[in-house]
C-alpha cells in the first residue's frame, strides 16, 4: 500500500488560508479606514457649512437687531412728537377758555355781589366774594347753573362777615368748565 503524506500538503493550505485571512483581515481594516475617513470627512464638510450658513443669520440677525433699535427709537420719537401736538392741540382748543369764563362770570353776576379772588385748577374753578345777601349768593348759582360754559356750581361755605362797617355775606363756591367735546375724547375742539 502506498502511503500519502499529506501533512505538509494541509500545512502548505493552512498556510495559505492564513495569509489570505491576513490579506483579507488587512483589507477590510483598510476599507473600514477609508470608510471612516470618507465619513469623517463628509461630516466634517456639513459642518463647516452649516457653521458658515449659521456666521451668515448671525449677521444678518445682529443687522435686523440694529434695525429693530433704530425703529423702536424711531417710534418713541413719534410717540413724543405725537404726545407733544396733543398737548399744542389742546392748548389750542381751550385757550380762550379763561375768556369764556371770565366773560360768563360777567353775564351772571347779579348786582350787589363782588368777587373778591378766582383760582382755576384743571376744569375746576373757585370763587370767593362778597355779596349784600345770601340770596344774591343764590341767584348767583342759579345764572351759573343756566351758562352754558359753566356747570355744577357747588356752595363751599356762606359766613356773615363785616367790610367798610357794612354787614356782608362772605362767600366760597366752586364750578366746573364744560370743555367742548371732541371725537376721539380729547378736550380740545377739532
Amino acid at each position: 500500500m502506498i502511503r500519502i503524506n499529506l501533512l505538509p500538503h494541509r500545512e502548505e493550505k493552512r498556510k495559505q488560508r492564513r495569509q489570505q485571512f491576513f490579506v483579507v483581515s488587512a483589507l477590510m481594516v483598510a476599507m473600514g479606514a477609508a470608510v471612516g475617513l470618507l465619513g469623517h470627512t463628509y461630516m466634517a464638510g456639513n459642518i463647516e457649512r452649516q457653521e458658515r450658513k449659521n456666521a451668515i443669520f448671525e449677521s444678518e440677525i445682529a443687522s435686523l437687531d440694529k434695525e429693530i433699535a433704530e425703529i423702536n427709537r424711531l417710534r418713541e420719537q413719534i410717540d413724543a412728537l405725537v404726545a407733544r401736538k396733543q398737548v399744542i392741540e389742546s392748548l389750542q382748543g381751550n385757550r380762550a377758555e379763561a375768556v369764556h369764563v371770565f366773560n360768563e362770570l360777567v353775564r351772571r353776576m347779579p348786582e350787589g355781589v363782588y368777587l373778591r379772588g378766582l383760582k382755576q385748577t384743571g376744569t375746576r374753578v373757585a370763587l370767593s366774594g362778597y355779596a349784600q345777601s345770601n340770596s344774591r349768593v343764590s341767584h348767583l348759582m342759579r345764572g351759573l347753573d343756566e351758562s352754558p360754559q359753566l356747570e355744577l356750581p357747588d356752595l363751599v361755605e356762606v359766613k356773615s362777615a363785616i367790610k367798610e362797617d357794612r354787614r356782608l355775606s362772605d362767600f366760597t363756591l366752586n364750578i366746573n368748565i364744560e370743555r367742548a367735546k371732541t371725537v376721539d375724547g380729547e378736550g380740545a375742539p377739532k
